[in-house]
């Protein structure tokens, strides 16, 4: 074999153990609970540290321009995959709607504890709610997975 052919395996083998390695860390979930909290940004000029919205990202995104804190609606995590705590804040989740197929990209900017999402309700909840069942049944049944926010 030559030096050629044993440089083009090389350079193979790296490449799918770099799509390997990026598949391995590509977070999602299917079929999570989303309910819903009344977080009012546009009422509250999106500021996550407002008394009224004290968001557990504020301690690390409340001084974000105005811009970033309003390109996305709010969701807080608290999902079974992904980063926790302050590690999660400030991502991104492209978020998908399973009865309806509806999806939206929300902002991670507080935690939860229901093991699931909870949605903002003007910004996010109601977007993806398109036929009205996650109202009626007070949450909505979602995939998400992680995305690039956008915001280099």
């Amino acid at each position: 074999m030559t030096i050629a052919a044993v440089a083009k395996r090389v350079a193979l083998v790296a490449a799918v153990l770099c799509v390997a390695a990026a598949m391995a860390t590509a977070q999602k979930a299917s079929n999570v609970r989303a309910t819903y909290h009344y977080y009012r940004p546009v009422e509250n000029n999106w500021d996550l540290a407002a008394p009224a919205v004290s968001a557990y990202c504020s301690t690390w995104d409340a001084d974000k321009p105005i811009e970033w804190r309003q390109k996305y609606g709010w969701t807080a995590f608290c999902g079974p995959v992904g980063p926790t705590g302050q590690d999660a804040c400030g991502k991104c989740l492209l978020i998908t709607n399973t009865a309806t197929g509806a999806q939206i990209t929300a902002r991670i900017v507080d935690k939860c504890a229901n093991g699931g999402l909870d949605l903002d309700w003007d910004t996010v909840f109601t977007k993806i709610d398109t036929d009205g069942q996650g109202y009626q049944k007070g949450h909505l049944i979602v995939n998400y997975k992680f995305v690039d926010c956008g915001d280099n």
